[in-house]
């Protein structure tokens, strides 16, 4: 794996759940190679708990657990979340098995045994889908992944702070609704409190950055991405 890759996931959060010990340990000794932030479960109950205070931005999880299985996991994440990447260890290999999971939005599967190449494949599909495309956010002006910066009109380049760039990818992947305030302080403040006069000031800068105006405040609920 490319070595910028493997340094644009280490602001990514991932939670491993699995019920062995000896499996999570090695699992999370494996991704502490990848990622700053590792949180580890050993049932999907205690897993929940875990995602609804950190919010991980990925979800390793086996299916056979006491107290909550994986798919009622991934059922509970999915009813409000379809944005968290969602990776499952199965020891099935029965194809309409497997279709009933896709109906999930489960996005990658790995049998087991897990190994360092199949965790590797699962990584890289994360990374392809997040940081190594450009993403049209209007017919004039591009979103780079990679590098951290919008190309407007094919000739322009303007560097973006990271948290200007997780608010232009979140209003993309809600493109179709408004991201709402909360989802804001959620995704881009974190464990941090947002208060007013700091969202307004960040949407100040952010906007006199973009050479086209491109975010539309909605009264009282948020901002969605205009003239895509």
């Amino acid at each position: 794996m490319d070595n910028n890759l493997i340094d644009e996931l280490k602001d990514v959060t991932i939670l491993c759940v699995e019920d062995e010990d000896g499996i999570r340990e090695f699992i999370v000794n494996t991704l502490k190679y990848y990622f700053k932030e590792v949180y580890a479960a050993k049932n999907g109950l205690e897993a929940y708990e875990i995602y609804e205070e950190y919010k991980p931005k990925i979800v390793l999880t086996d299916i056979e657990m006491p107290k909550m299985d994986g798919i009622e996991l991934v059922k509970k994440i999915r009813k409000n979340d379809l944005s968290t990447m969602v990776i499952m260890l199965t020891a099935y290999s029965n194809e309409e098995y497997l279709m009933n999971l896709i109906n999930l939005n489960v996005d990658h599967f790995i049998l087991k045994p897990l190994n360092s190449k199949k965790l590797n494949e699962a990584l890289t599909k994360y990374i392809e889908r997040n940081f190594s495309q450009q993403i049209l956010l209007h017919e004039d002006l591009k979103l780079n992944l990679s590098k951290r910066e919008l190309i407007y009109k094919d000739t322009e380049i303007i560097p973006l702070r990271k948290r200007e760039q997780d608010f232009l990818y979140l209003l993309h992947k809600n493109k179709n609704s408004i991201t709402t305030y909360e989802q804001i302080e959620i995704e881009l403040w974190q464990d941090k409190f947002m208060t007013n006069h700091a969202l307004k000031s960040f949407i100040k800068e952010i906007r006199h950055k973009i050479p086209i105006n491109i975010i539309k405040n909605i009264s009282q609920a948020g901002y969605i991405l205009v003239n895509e």
